[in-house]
């Protein structure tokens, strides 16, 4: 996979190759040393043409703060799709910025557009599995009012798949902290970047269709089997896989029903739960019939 990200500061993210930044520690920075995913860091403003290296202006029809410029961003996306469509060479190279003149690219494919912004669809577990499944991912980083929305739309115009997306309901000062957030969510699902395939069915949510389908995951322990009085749950000790796996959905059940009621309805609905997960909320005290699931 290869992933492009265009930012005004591109600081945040180390160098070009992402390499020293947050996207080169971990796991995601083990997948990009073995060529797993090449990042592609762009300082936006090299596609600035004046010499102030002018991003952003003032919005049409007023309001406060300042637009980011479309002229600056269309060529930025066109330079960067026409190096995706050539073989990847250097990827602490910096990209060449495009003369005015250069012509847009006609056509997109193969390519994903993702902005980053409190407008967009929520970004969910779902959301990160397909796009592990994409070639390319390029990432606009927002600031100050957002990006011109003709961005967006001349991208869609030419075929390319474009998503605007927000990690939550809130505001950020610009969208690096939420690539940072989308890129990991992704990159781990990809293919040898975990040690044990089994932890992304066993995620919360349970992006791999797993028993925690739909579930916030359930507490974990680890040893000494005794601590400052607290004692692991004996039924973790007993070796009993059947009735382990039970007391973990459980212990899920309980928690979303706890800290995410809305995740328990959307299984109701759907026909997720079955007779022992009705039995289980029932006994924590969350409503389980068709009228009282509706609301």
């Amino acid at each position: 996979m290869r992933v492009d990200v265009v930012t005004i500061f591109p600081e945040y993210f180390g160098p070009p190759s992402g390499v020293g930044g947050p996207l080169g520690v971990s796991l995601i920075g083990k997948a990009a040393a073995r060529g797993d995913v090449n990042f592609h860091i762009h300082d936006l403003r090299q596609w600035a043409t004046d010499v102030h290296h002018t991003v952003d202006d003032t919005p049409f029809g007023g309001g406060p703060g300042m637009v980011m410029k479309a002229d600056v961003w269309g060529t930025a996306l066109d330079v960067i799709l026409s190096e995706e469509s050539q073989p990847v060479g250097d990827p602490s190279a910096p990209a060449t910025p495009a003369a005015p003149s250069t012509p847009a690219v006609t056509s997109v494919t193969g390519s994903r557009l993702v902005v980053p912004t409190p407008s967009g669809v929520p970004f969910t577990q779902e959301r990160a599995l397909a796009y592990a499944g994409e070639r390319h991912l390029v990432f606009a980083c927002g600031r100050y009012e957002g990006i011109d929305a003709r961005v967006v739309e001349d991208a869609r115009a030419r075929g390319m798949a474009v998503d605007e997306v927000s990690i939550g309901d809130y505001v950020l000062a610009g969208g690096e902290a939420a690539v940072v957030v989308i890129v990991e969510a992704v990159c781990r699902l990809l293919p040898g970047v975990l040690g044990n395939e089994r932890s992304v069915s066993d995620d919360s949510f349970g992006g791999g269709g797993g028993s925690m389908h739909g579930l916030l995951e359930g507490p974990v322990y680890t040893r000494p089997r005794a601590w400052r009085g607290h004692e692991v749950p004996p039924v973790l000790l007993s070796g009993d896989h059947a009735a382990i796996a039970r007391w973990q959905r459980d212990e899920a059940l309980r928690r979303t029903a706890e800290r995410r009621p809305d995740l328990i309805r959307r299984l109701a609905a759907g026909d997720g739960l079955d007779a022992r997960d009705r039995e289980v909320l029932i006994q924590a005290g969350f409503p389980v019939d068709g009228e009282s699931m509706a609301h």
